[in-house]
């Protein structure tokens, strides 16, 4: 089994489209597929209990399916940092118990292509002590980054790669993700921008998505090279 953490440069930065057209792609190539997201704050009241949006994407492309409880077992209502929501629910986080659960759900759940989303970027808390990052570091996970392209985003591709080694991890290949139409492929300099992200965060880029009219993981997928990925 290949398994994968995916992590932003900062929130909003289109981690979830990018997870869930990395795991169409693998469908598409016949591979068994699973998409967790452990944490998820913002979620809806339904009839069955808390949904997040990410997470239902994530489960929509999870083939065979698999129940939304082991997509995302920890959920909560609030649109706020996921430690502040935890502790407003009673529900305080923890690494540890974080991935005891994502173990279980990979080792009940066998399959060809998984993808692990944190929330936010790389160092938002879990609690006072823990990051989102400690997931990754504790399953022993190789990373996937997602750079949201705008403004900034060389420094905080740079840094959040710099970290990601610094935590003893491999980061198997970048997303470019076009989610500030300004900064796209008609931008001046667009093109400077990525050759140097590809010098710079020292693994293949795995495609950039430009911005959509359909942001469906079935659109976004025709942009990535699953193939690339380390």
């Amino acid at each position: 089994m290949s398994a994968y953490f995916v992590t932003g440069t900062n929130t909003d930065a289109g981690k979830t489209l990018v997870a869930s057209a990395l795991l169409c792609a693998a469908r598409r190539r016949g591979l068994s597929t699973l998409g967790l997201k452990p944490v998820a704050s913002g979620s809806d009241a339904t009839e069955r209990g808390l949904r997040n949006a990410d997470a239902l994407a994530l489960q929509a492309q999870s083939i065979p399916p698999v129940a939304y409880a082991s997509v995302n077992p920890f959920a909560f209502a609030p649109a706020i940092a996921p430690h502040l929501a935890a502790d407003e629910a009673g529900c305080p986080l923890s690494a540890s118990a974080i991935i005891a659960t994502l173990r279980q759900t990979l080792e009940q759940t066998p399959r060809d292509f998984t993808l692990v989303e944190g929330a936010g970027g790389w160092r938002v808390p879990l609690n006072d002590e823990e990051d989102f990052s400690d997931l990754a570091a504790g399953l022993k996970l190789p990373v996937i980054l997602t750079v949201g392209l705008t403004l900034g985003c060389l420094n905080h591709a740079r840094l959040t790669a710099e970290a990601i080694a610094a935590d003893g991890l491999r980061l198997a290949g970048w997303v470019g993700s076009a989610i500030d139409p300004a900064f796209s492929a008609d931008a001046p300099r667009f093109a400077a921008n990525l050759e140097l992200l590809e010098r710079k965060l020292g693994a293949p880029c795995l495609g950039v998505i430009p911005p959509l009219e359909c942001p469906t993981a079935e659109v976004a997928s025709t942009y990535l090279k699953l193939e690339e990925l380390q």
